[in-house]
């Protein structure tokens, strides 16, 4: 594990004129373009590189048995600010029982039978969650070159709905732990843009491989660090992340999908001066790349620390919530 000292806030090797992202998002767009890669039709992205032998030499990576749940609680006291424009969940209930003898106050049920009910209000990415492919949109245009407006309408995603991923999303799940690798106490500052020479040298030290058809997991450490500290702008501020840098690398491994435990993936800020999401902006409507958003990762990581074992069998299928854009899920990591 690194000193603080030797992690430079912005350490990544950078060619392109910061102060002309829209340059650098056209070129990386030409560069890892998939559009037609799966035919004009195509809705699920790189998703398509998890097929059935994908998944049967996934599920071998099941050896212990033992399963950890990747996402956040859904609660009111989540990370999203009280003034943000997503909203934390409000529970209610609907039904309890009034009784100590389990009669309901209202129209009384047969046999003694009780029930509860309850409601919940929330915005679809308040917390762990997957974007979806009618997520980001590049001057105009989705996924696979369509045209925004035609895809995603007041109606929600009439073509690209998170729903359409409720499937694919069973595969082989790789953790980088670059958090523990670099950091101190196993964390990265806000600011550190994670390249790819990063991602390698945190797989050799892991000992495993990142490649066709996985689930990239990267984790940072923030969401330690906010639990510890408090939520602060955990939901919108500063963050480490990966660098715009990386673009090539995620294209080039074949890799299904990537999740941090952070709000946005990406660093912020940003790489560029006057940038928003420069990374999602090439990597969901031109790889065709879902990102995953404020995954927890500790329990997990410290088990892989423990039996040196970062890879597992990874089911992450979102909330099918038809024509969203994105969605709650529960990611199941089973060594």
């Amino acid at each position: 594990m690194h000193s603080e000292s030797q992690i430079p806030f912005r350490q990544a090797p950078w060619n392109a004129d910061r102060t002309d992202p829209l340059a650098a998002i056209e070129a990386a767009a030409q560069a890892y373009s998939n559009w037609n890669r799966w035919g004009p039709d195509d809705i699920h992205g790189t998703a398509n590189f998890i097929d059935e032998a994908v998944r049967v030499r996934a599920a071998a990576l099941v050896r212990r048995g033992v399963s950890f749940s990747l996402a956040q609680h859904f609660s009111g006291d989540g990370p999203q600010p009280s003034r943000g424009t997503r909203m934390n969940p409000m529970h209610a209930m609907k039904a309890v029982e009034t009784s100590p003898n389990g009669t309901r106050q209202g129209r009384p049920l047969p046999h003694g039978f009780g029930y509860a009910d309850d409601i919940i209000t929330m915005s679809l990415q308040c917390s762990t969650q997957w974007d979806g492919l009618g997520h980001i949109f590049d001057r105009g245009r989705a996924w696979n070159g369509r045209t925004a407006a035609d895809v995603v309408t007041v109606r929600g995603d009439r073509v690209t709905g998170i729903q359409t991923m409720a499937t694919p999303l069973v595969t082989r799940g790789v953790l980088l732990d670059v958090g523990r690798h670099l950091g101190t106490d196993g964390e990265l500052p806000d600011g550190f843009a994670i390249t790819s020479e990063h991602l390698d040298q945190t797989a050799a030290a892991q000992s495993v491989s990142v490649g066709h058809g996985d689930i990239l997991l990267v984790r940072t450490g923030q969401l330690a660090r906010v639990r510890r500290d408090g939520w602060g702008t955990y939901a919108g501020g500063d963050a480490p992340g990966l660098s715009f840098t990386t673009l090539g690398w995620l294209h080039g491994h074949e890799i299904a999908a990537v999740a941090t435990d952070t709000w946005g993936v990406e660093v912020r800020p940003n790489e560029f001066d006057e940038a928003f999401q420069p990374l999602h902006q090439v990597a969901i409507p031109h790889i065709g790349l879902l990102l995953g958003e404020m995954w927890d990762l500790d329990a997990l990581a410290a088990d892989c620390a423990t039996d040196g074992v970062y890879e597992f069998l990874l089911a992450a299928g979102p909330l099918p919530v038809l024509g969203a854009v994105g969605a709650p899920v529960n990611p199941l990591g089973v060594k």
